[in-house]
């Protein structure tokens, strides 16, 4: 009760979520009243970072900096304008296509919105386009980063579960591409109901061309999920080619990428990923904390009287989950729940922790689109001048869809299984 309470206090004052899961261990030490649990934190904090999985985090950040300096994000949104532009609502379907595309490589839901938005929302307001309704598209676009591998959230819950980060990476496709065409339907009936603009329609030498233009760039997510996917490489290994490749395409082919930029990138990459790692680390001694303490048991005795089976504890984690993700980041959600939920499901109700980590990601993800916070809502409001919360009025029927992917991801396991090995 200290532990919570020292916590919840630091919390509140602004104390950033890393510093707080550390003070909280340091109170519970402190509290035990057996000092020599002291010996035994920076060796938790420690063991929560020696993982070789982990190598992957800061070689993904990167990726997504040469792909951005190196003008590859342009060319993938050029690459879907030349399928679906000229379609009715074209440009809102090159928007999640290209946030399909993009989050293929880039992997993190903030990072890809404040990227796209300077991209798609300016141009969908030339078509007509109202700006709240073109930002607010661009974030739920975001949300497929952390899902369609590669993805951070799934490196960070992959150490945290102890299971394979590939497999991890793997289970999240599936639900990506359906997320990915649930929200293509959603355009398509807005699109009538509201008469979408048409794109202008390009000739055929103007598709060949900008496909001609573009396809290299496609190898970066090709090898990484290839790879990946059959087995040549695992999750660190593909991240060091697609690094190389991204950096290879951008300097010999989109001729954008300066070598001179490379230490910035790096040092931005390194910054980011210490950010993330530090706050792994933290989530450790968090872990350790709860463990010794029998919250993990006592939660599980509740659940059990609420939840009398794996579906019933799917949709009970669904509602939690969301209700936490709307008042705290993705990765700090993850640290904070993954040690008390997961134990539950995959003991108690003998849940595969691949598929509830899809279940936990999704909602956590979408819990970034929601009030009260809404944090990948503000990110498009500070790029574009839109107004977050009519953003997320007038994009609604994205959060309906989203809930039915979970509904559907805890009734039917084998959606996010399906793929893996």
């Amino acid at each position: 009760m200290l532990t919570g309470a020292a916590m919840l206090a630091v919390m509140l004052v602004g104390v950033p979520i890393g510093i707080c899961l550390c003070i909280a261990g340091i109170v519970f030490v402190v509290a035990s009243g057996n000092p020599i649990l002291f010996q035994s934190y920076p060796l938790q904090m420690f063991g929560g970072v020696d993982s070789y999985g982990l190598i992957a985090i800061p070689l993904f950040i990167l990726i997504g900096e040469i792909m951005n300096g190196g003008g590859i994000t342009r060319r993938i949104v050029d690459l879907a304008m030349a399928f679906v532009g000229a379609l009715k609502g074209g440009l809102a379907y090159v928007n999640i296509l290209a946030n399909m595309f993009v989050a293929s490589i880039l992997g993190s839901a903030t990072a890809q919105v404040a990227i796209m938005s300077q991209i798609m929302v300016p141009e969908m307001e030339k078509q007509g386009y109202d700006k709240d309704f073109a930002a607010g598209l661009t974030a739920y676009g975001g949300m497929l980063g952390p899902i369609i591998p590669p993805s951070v959230m799934f490196v960070v819950y992959s150490v945290m579960a102890q299971v394979s980060v590939g497999d991890m990476l793997v289970a999240g496709i599936l639900p990506g591409l359906i997320l990915t065409v649930l929200f293509l339907g959603v355009i398509a009936l807005m699109g009538f109901v509201y008469n979408y603009p048409r794109a202008r329609k390009q000739t055929s030498r103007e598709r060949v061309l900008t496909i001609l233009r573009a396809a290299p760039t496609m190898l970066i997510p090709i090898i990484i999920v290839g790879s990946i996917l059959t087995g040549l490489a695992n999750a660190t290994e593909s991240a060091a080619v697609g690094a190389v490749a991204a950096t290879l395409i951008g300097k010999y082919w989109t001729k954008e990428l300066k070598f001179s930029r490379l230490p910035d990138m790096m040092l931005r990459a390194g910054i980011y990923s210490a950010i993330v790692l530090f706050l792994v680390a933290a989530a450790a001694v968090f872990s350790w904390v709860l463990i010794y303490g029998k919250v993990p048991q006592a939660t599980a005795a509740w659940v059990q009287t609420v939840a009398k089976d794996p579906v019933s504890f799917m949709l009970l984690a669904n509602v939690i989950l969301l209700v936490i993700g709307t008042v705290i980041d993705g990765i700090p959600g993850l640290i904070m729940t993954v040690p008390i939920l997961l134990p539950i499901a995959t003991e108690v109700y003998g849940i595969d922790p691949r598929h509830f980590g899809v279940v936990v990601v999704i909602n956590l993800v979408l819990g970034l689109l929601s009030p009260p916070v809404g944090l990948c809502f503000f990110v498009a409001a500070a790029v574009t001048g839109a107004k977050a919360g009519r953003m997320f009025m007038v994009t609604l029927p994205f959060f309906g869809v989203a809930c039915v992917l979970l509904i559907l991801l805890s009734v039917y396991p084998w959606l996010s299984l399906a793929l893996s090995k």
